[in-house]
């Protein structure tokens, strides 16, 4: 009862904080692309705070016990994929939303090609964006399973409930100031957590002697896993319609560079790191069951 009291106050923060933000949209050009004011700070914390959902964590934490460290791919395509978006793509792309007033991908298919183009692509991309929806929505079911014993339908829900109040009170402007504390909420527990299980399985000694299988430590392929999420994954994040629309808001090239640009490199942090996690999951035989049938249903990043 506990925990789903501070998962419940947690939500109600969260929408509260959106709608407080809110109050300050003033039109179209506010919601979609926050005023085209989002400086570096901000920037990064939207972006890192979306990189490191549910398929970074409870996805990618499947993979870690099903194939070792090749699983550190999965995260760290994200991190290739954002340096190529943060140094080429993310600051011309920026230049020309802002020049002629671009506020949606599908505007920019339309002013780049026509109009044949954004509808054809526009309808492809509902088909992918509801698969990697629902992939997150469970994702955030799993966890609210897990912790608190919610039905995995009502997980769902209240996953979806949250997350559309703060976002369509105030789109984009209100997405990125939540973000920051979803961002430190996050990083807090991820830095209690790692050296909580590092002691309890007696530091990197002892996870290398807990885990003898020479696989489990090939970084490049093993199992399902390896380098090939690079060719998989990391274009998702040079071209995803979500990162670009983040992307539109920022105020220049600059804070494209250095918010997707440092967001680039903790998600390569963030791989090896949280590989050790995921290394230790491996021997907890109570999660056994959960941990398998989410490395067989990843989500994306």
């Amino acid at each position: 009862m506990a925990y789903l009291t501070i998962i419940g106050l947690y939500s109600l923060a969260q929408i509260a904080l959106g709608v407080w933000v809110a109050r300050r949209v003033k039109g179209s050009r506010d919601f979609f692309v926050a005023g085209r004011t989002l400086g570096p700070g901000l920037l990064f914390a939207t972006f890192l705070a979306a990189n490191i959902g549910a398929g970074s964590t409870i996805g990618a934490s499947g993979l870690g016990y099903r194939d070792g460290l090749a699983a550190i791919w999965w995260v760290g395509s994200a991190g290739l994929g954002s340096l190529v978006l943060a140094a080429w793509v993310g600051p011309r792309i920026r230049r020309i939303a802002a020049e002629h007033d671009l506020r949606t991908v599908g505007d920019f298919l339309e002013w780049r090609y026509d109009r044949r183009v954004r509808a054809t692509v526009a309808a492809l991309l509902w088909v992918g964006t509801i698969a990697i929806l629902g992939g997150q929505l469970v994702g955030i079911a799993w966890i609210l399973t897990v912790v608190v014993g919610v039905p995995k339908a009502a997980g769902c829900a209240l996953g979806a409930l949250v997350v559309t109040i703060y976002f369509g009170a105030g789109g984009l402007k209100s997405s990125a100031v939540v973000n920051v504390v979803q961002l430190s909420v996050k990083l807090i527990g991820f830095a209690i957590a790692l050296p909580l299980v590092l002691g309890a399985v007696g530091g990197l000694g002892g996870l290398r002697a807990a885990l003898p299988d020479p696989g489990m430590w090939n970084p490049w392929q093993h199992g399902e896993s390896g380098w090939i999420y690079v060719a998989m994954l990391a274009p998702n994040f040079i071209i995803s319609p979500g990162l670009l629309q983040k992307v539109y808001g920022a105020r220049d090239d600059r804070a494209v560079r250095l918010g997707v640009g440092i967001n680039a490199a903790a998600l390569l942090v963030y791989a090896l790191m949280s590989r050790k996690v995921k290394s230790y999951l491996a021997q907890l035989e109570s999660d056994a069951v959960h941990l398998s049938r989410l490395s067989l249903e990843p989500v994306a990043a």
